[in-house]
Order: structure tokens, then C-alpha cells, then sequence
């Protein structure tokens, strides 16, 4: 068993902007609890193709979010193959995964499921997330409250989880976090490694993606909450999981 300060993460981040980049990585240290140099990036709009073996050497996958792509256009994306991929071999390897918004997504479509776009009722900001029975005795989300809140921003989804899964969170409007059954392989449609603050500046950052105008995006971030239990999940990913050898 390692000690938290020996583990090493591949991060695969699905990002353009510079700005955006950095954010999302301090973002998954900060809420992991593990150091900087502890994750390493593959930024797929640098390395479109690529194979499972950027995986070796490596006690986890932290997959990322994404607004500047869409798993349902790999003509556009070459990417999108190359991580279908990626996650069916970290399945098959039992490497542990921890995969969030377009991670989710990607998940989705490499184990055969269906993901759908909507881009006139989506969800947008911080929301109460719904649990399953499964969630009180998984590892990641033992101790989690019903109705916890959640940053989430998509349109795209899920409305069930893929064929070999159990579903752990969900909302009205889609399926919002599973585990592959019998694998250290979590995948959440919400942001736990994004709080409030980062909220805010995402979506300044997008709104002209996903908000109609400045009145919208006031309106969407004057609602914002702290969401403490989401961003805790990393976390209990890294020391119940990666430690601690939870399964």
C-alpha cells in the first residue's frame, strides 16, 4: 500500500484555454489533497492520439471536463476514439478512475451507452443531487447527505447508466454519477473538483456558450452555493480508494 505522498496521477484534461487549463488542474489538486507534482497532464487538444499506455507507471486516471468538445463528434474530435479506448484498458487493467463532466460522457459512449444533447433544458449552476441505495455504502460516497449540492454545467447527457454499471447519484434530468461494477472506475456528469468560486469563473469565462446574455449569467451565478460535500468526493477517492485500498 503507498503513502498518499508517493501516489502519481495522469490527469487527462479535454481543454483549450490556457486560463482554463490551469484552473482545472489546481482544482484536482486542491481537492484530491495531492501536491501539484503529483499530477501529470495529457491535454488531448496538444495529443489527439495517443494510447493506453500514457496509463503506465501511474496509481490513477483523473479524467476532466470539457466545453470546447463533444463526444458525439469524433470526426471533429480524433481524440474521442484514443479515450474510448484509454478507459475500456483502465478498466480492464483495474486501474483506478475518477472521470467528471465530459469524462462522464466519454465513459458513457466507450461502454456502449447513449448520450444525448439538449441544448434547451440544461442544467447550468449548483444543484441538489439525488442518491441511489448503492451510494451509502460505496467508498467514494459513504457519509455523502441526500440532496447534496453539485456544480454542474452540460448539454449533453445521460439518462442511464451504460450496460455493467450501477448508478449512484441522478437528478430529474439525468443519470449524474455510476461505478463500473466490480471496478475502481467512478464517473460523475457533475464537477466535484469545482467549487463556488471556480463556478463563477467558468462560466464568465463560457457565457457565451451556454448563458443568453449578462442578465442570464447574473441571474445563474446570484444562485450559486458552496458545494463542500461534492468537492470532498475527491478526496475520498484519493485516501479511501488509492490509500486506504477501499473497493
Amino acid at each position: 500500500m503507498k503513502q498518499k505522498s508517493d501516489l502519481r496521477v495522469l490527469l487527462l484534461q479535454i481543454r483549450r484555454d490556457p486560463q482554463v487549463r490551469r484552473e482545472e488542474y489546481e482544482s484536482f489538486s486542491d481537492y484530491s489533497g495531492l501536491a501539484p507534482a503529483q499530477i501529470d497532464i495529457h491535454n488531448v487538444f496538444d495529443y489527439p492520439h495517443f494510447s493506453p499506455d500514457i496509463v503506465d507507471g501511474y496509481d490513477a486516471l483523473f479524467v476532466g471536463g470539457a466545453s470546447d468538445a463533444s463526444v458525439l463528434e469524433p470526426e471533429i474530435f480524433p481524440f474521442v476514439p484514443s479515450g474510448e479506448k484509454l478507459l475500456r484498458a483502465c478498466i480492464d487493467r483495474t486501474l483506478p478512475v475518477f472521470a467528471s463532466c465530459f469524462g462522464f460522457q466519454l465513459v458513457v459512449t466507450a461502454l456502449g451507452g447513449e448520450i444525448i444533447r439538449d441544448k434547451q433544458n440544461f442544467e447550468m449552476g449548483t444543484l441538489p443531487i439525488s442518491l441511489r441505495e448503492a451510494a451509502a455504502n460505496d467508498p467514494v460516497f459513504r457519509d455523502v447527505s441526500e440532496g447534496f449540492l453539485a456544480v454542474s454545467v452540460h448539454q449533453e447527457k445521460s439518462l442511464k447508466p451504460p450496460a455493467g454499471c450501477i448508478e449512484l447519484a441522478y437528478t430529474d434530468v439525468c443519470c449524474h454519477s455510476f461505478r463500473v461494477i466490480g471496478k475502481p472506475f467512478w464517473a460523475f456528469q457533475f464537477h466535484p473538483e469545482v467549487d463556488r468560486a471556480r463556478l463563477v469563473e467558468r462560466l464568465t469565462f463560457y457565457k457565451e456558450h451556454y448563458t443568453e446574455d449578462d442578465g442570464h449569467l447574473d441571474a445563474v451565478l446570484q444562485a450559486a452555493a458552496e458545494t463542500p460535500e461534492s468537492n470532498g468526493l475527491v478526496r475520498n477517492f484519493v485516501d479511501r480508494v488509492l490509500v486506504a485500498g477501499e473497493r
